[in-house]
């Protein structure tokens, strides 16, 4: 592979950031506490509040937030890296009924290769294993809307729409839900039961594992430290509710979902209700050192299209890798990815370890799932593991490095043996300002034991990609 020259890195960096500078502002961090974020810096929370809760100078760089105006709500620029769960602390005081918006964008520039060894596959006379020819060049723009209204003293209501994405193009609503951190009567029972319960009922990326709040979603990329996802990329949206209870650091959540994307009510016997529970604590030990470790589960009995590993409907940041030049959009959206294709049963277990000491973060995935097609008798099975290393410095933290290890394995559908994916990335970070953020990686993938008649067969990708984000 001929490697991009200096020359090329920096004209995409220069074009990318250029038109995004001038949409700058300065935005607070947010800090945990006990395994919540501290509230951010706004008119019922003084410098001097924020000091004390972190033991640590509020800079220039991020004294001069906005108002906070939504309750319970991870903020869309640096202040929510490294934030999970809709934070249990308010936030923001009630005064009344809001209406907020926010937005999140992202431009990338691609500079990667692929090859593959797999043998002729002729279909209509065009070989099917063929790889498109690809060169360096930008994809597409993606944005993302986000509206929250707080509609009662702890009580909010979201919605996400997709403005832009590389699957959907056109504006695509992702999810709408009501998330409930107080009673919305005045009963004592109720009122002090809510300070250590939350519920959230609706339409909702469901909270399987924590790499779905470390991933990129759509324009939505400054929680990922690098440009790509993981390469089985858990993350969907269903219909359904969830009951957190949270004390001490300590999280516990259950859940019951009808199971897929959209709602039907057609072919009942067919279908059954996915559960999904989360176990783990999450706690501040030392003003310096923060650990969380998680456990999630999500199972269903049967279902006609369970999107479990297949629900982004965002598609990859890596286009057209190991893709015939016949394939359309709509089919290649995901190309670098595994999809196991459980879409009729699923069993999936994740664990997640995080810590955080000083500026190094340190974040794992351990997963294993089973399940099949409404069509097969058995069951297979796929294992993944990931291992990320983020170094973060300077004033603010606001530059880091970055390196990530993802590999996965198990059975596709329809063949004998188990495959492999294996990839690393390794790159970096700049935030210009806390919701300006410029971000590159240089990233190697391997496909493994791969029939000869599958395009992926010997296949491999690598080159460099760079991003620009911002988001408020």
């Amino acid at each position: 592979m001929k490697s991009p020259s200096m020359k090329t890195v920096m004209v995409a960096v220069l074009a990318i950031s250029m038109p995004i500078l001038g949409s700058a502002q300065t935005i607070a961090p947010a800090k945990v506490v006990s395994g919540v974020v501290a509230p951010p810096v706004d008119s019922a929370v003084s410098v001097d509040t924020l000091k004390q809760l972190n033991k640590t100078p509020v800079t220039a760089f991020m004294s001069s937030a906005p108002k906070v105006q939504i309750q319970h709500l991870r903020p869309t620029d640096m202040r929510g890296l490294n934030v999970y769960e809709s934070p249990k602390d308010e936030g923001a005081t009630y005064t009344g009924f809001k209406l907020d918006w926010g937005a999140a964008f992202t431009q990338q520039f691609q500079g990667l290769d692929h090859s593959n060894t797999a043998s002729s596959k002729m279909v209509s006379g065009v070989d099917a294993n063929q790889l498109v020819v690809i060169g360096h060049g930008f994809n597409n723009a993606e944005a993302n809307l986000f509206m929250n209204a707080q509609v009662a003293k702890g009580i909010r209501v979201a919605l996400t729409s997709y403005l832009s994405t590389r699957h959907h193009n056109e504006t695509w609503v992702k999810d709408g839900y009501f998330l409930i951190d107080a009673s919305p009567i005045d009963v004592t029972l109720l009122n002090n039961l809510m300070k250590y319960v939350t519920l959230r009922v609706g339409h909702f990326e469901i909270n399987y594992g924590d790499a779905h709040f470390r991933r990129t979603d759509g324009g939505n990329a400054v929680y990922n430290p690098l440009v790509g996802n993981y390469i089985m990329d858990a993350f969907t949206t269903e219909i359904g509710a969830e009951a957190y209870f949270r004390k001490n650091g300590i999280l516990a959540m259950a859940g019951m979902t009808a199971g897929e994307v959209r709602g039907q009510v057609t072919k009942p016997t067919q279908r059954a209700p996915s559960y999904l529970g989360k176990l783990g604590f999450d706690e501040q030990l030392t003003p310096s050192t923060r650990v969380r470790l998680m456990g999630s589960l999500y199972q269903t009995a049967k279902s006609v299209n369970n999107t479990l590993y297949s629900g982004d409907r965002a598609g990859s940041r890596y286009y057209d890798v190991l893709e015939n030049s016949t394939s359309t959009e709509a089919a290649n959206a995901w190309s670098g990815a595994i999809q196991p294709g459980f879409s009729s049963k699923i069993r999936a277990l994740q664990l997640n370890p995080f810590v955080k000491i000083n500026g190094l973060e340190l974040f794992g995935i351990a997963e294993q799932a089973k399940g099949r097609t409404a069509v097969e008798t058995t069951d297979r099975k796929w294992t993944q593991y990931a291992g990320e290393a983020v170094y973060r410095f300077l004033a603010d933290e606001r530059v880091y490095v970055a390196g990530r290890y993802n590999t996965a394995s198990g059975r596709l559908a329809g063949m004998s043996n188990d495959v492999g994916v294996n990839r690393y990335n390794l790159g970096g970070g700049w935030f210009i300002t806390p919701n300006v953020l410029m971000k590159g990686e240089w990233v190697h993938q391997n496909y493994n034991d791969f029939p000869t008649t599958d395009i992926r067969s010997g296949g491999k990708f690598k080159g460099f990609m760079v991003e620009g984000v911002v988001a408020f």
